[in-house]
């Protein structure tokens, strides 16, 4: 079968829920300077919301189209820059899928350079997956950001409601593995009876607060005791609510045993570091894990994402596996990785799944994530690195896929897992590796001819 190497997305929907649009960029414009927008919902500016919606507005083509023929500056703008680049490599006129039209969800911010809350990440994909039905296309959906927070075990609220939403219209979720990899912010330990267990981290000079995520088997009992630089020692942290409230040193700590959920299993420990001051006491802090019945025995920690607090914080004996950031640990969407294709070398920052996670395989495969050259805002160009920008080729990818399969009729069904299945058939491998899927690449490099062959 001849492969179609002239697919560019035409009749798909690429939505990319991020930072906003430079709207005015030549990448989403038409030769006659007309918008390839079909829509945008801005959640930071009240005035219009999309019906059905409480907050921010929504900007149709026509009133797009009518700002960039009037020269006005009352439309969104995206002041990071992260949403215009990542638009680019999905969808932009030099892009993966260069034909396709767009939506875009630019979200809130619960605070300045924060993370968006799972609320608005929720409101948005309901939107993009609405709109979709309404235009009667097929979409791809990018997400290139997470967060750290939660047990990776895919069984969350967020996780289960990107889950659900891959699962309805003509849709494919694809969501960067995140840049936790080589970041020293997680680390595991398999417990056993009788043995104390110790684990280090260390705290960076002037930092202003920190939380450690504890996540464990709820059958399974053990005391957890925190030791200061200084030596002081605080424990055992009680299984019983509200909070426990301690003071050591200069610092304040909140210590919280959450309990199972309805929709999980596993227990949380959460510990919150807060200073007295100014900062936290720097320096090396020890967990000590006194065992009192393990039936499991696996225990994972998480760090907030590298973003969020400085470069001297880090677990002295990290653990590399295990550090996908959420909702890319989502069962059913596309999740990727990054390699650098100059050189066909997997990029040590990308996101890594479990090595013994015998219920998924993450990340699925890996795209291009160093040096790549995309819009910014203004009209110009840079080069960046990240998961965020290798996520965007494969979302393109899945465009042109939908494309061949759907719009052009040879096969209405190519959506969802099955767009997932192609993608991991397809995949290239990469020199250093002989065994495939693996928690670093997954089934290999994106190669799309090799999937429609």
């Amino acid at each position: 079968q001849n492969v179609p190497l002239s697919l560019t997305g035409r009749s798909v929907l690429v939505a990319v829920l991020d930072s906003g649009v430079d709207i005015q960029h030549p990448e989403f414009l038409h030769p006659d300077g007309s918008t390839r927008i079909a829509a945008l919902w801005d959640q930071t500016i009240e005035g219009n919301p999309p019906e059905g919606y409480a907050r921010g507005t929504e900007y149709t083509k026509a009133q797009i189209d009518e700002a960039l023929r009037d020269g006005e500056s009352i439309l969104p703008r995206d002041s990071s820059g992260h949403g215009t680049g990542v638009l680019a490599v999905a969808a932009g006129n030099g892009g993966v899928a260069r034909d396709s039209e767009i939506l875009v969800v630019k979200l809130g911010m619960p605070s300045q350079n924060g993370f968006p809350k799972t609320t608005e990440l929720m409101t948005g994909l309901d939107y993009v997956i609405r709109k979709a039905q309404e235009l009667g296309m097929p979409v791809a959906v990018n997400i290139s950001f997470g967060n750290t927070y939660g047990s990776h075990r895919g069984t969350s609220l967020l996780e289960t409601y990107v889950d659900e939403m891959s699962s309805r219209w003509k849709t494919i979720i694809c969501v960067g593995s995140g840049n936790e990899g080589a970041r020293a912010g997680h680390t595991s330990v398999r417990l056993q009876n009788g043995r104390t267990t110790e684990l280090e981290f260390t705290v960076g000079a002037y930092e202003p607060a920190l939380s450690l995520q504890i996540w464990k088997n709820y059958a399974d009992r053990f005391s957890v005791y925190l030791a200061h630089p200084a030596g002081r020692q605080i424990g055992p942290l009680y299984e019983q609510p509200p909070a426990q409230r301690y003071q050591i040193g200069r610092t304040q700590l909140l210590a919280y045993y959450g309990e199972p959920v309805p929709y999980m299993v596993e227990q949380e420990i959460f510990i919150e570091l807060l200073p007295e001051q100014d900062y936290i006491d720097a320096g090396v802090w020890t967990i000590r894990l006194v065992p009192e019945k393990i039936v499991d025995g696996r225990v994972e920690i998480w760090f907030p994402a590298s973003a969020a607090i400085g470069n001297g914080t880090r677990f002295l004996n990290p653990v590399e596996s295990g550090t996908l950031t959420i909702p890319s640990t989502a069962s059913k969407v596309i999740t990727v990785g990054a390699y650098d294709a100059a050189t066909d070398a997997y990029a040590d920052f990308s996101g890594r799944g479990f090595a013994d996670a015998a219920w998924q395989t993450k990340p699925d495969l890996v795209a291009p994530g160093v040096s790549i050259q995309t819009a910014a805002p203004g009209g110009g160009y840079v080069t960046v690195s990240g998961t965020s920008y290798a996520t965007p080729f494969v979302t393109g990818s899945a465009a042109i896929l939908m494309q061949w399969g759907i719009v052009e009729g040879h096969d209405p069904y190519l959506y969802g897992e099955k767009v997932k299945a192609w993608l991991r058939r397809g995949a290239r491998s990469l020199p250093a590796f002989t065994e495939y899927p693996n928690e670093q690449v997954g089934y290999g490099a994106l190669c799309v001819s090799e999937s429609l062959t």
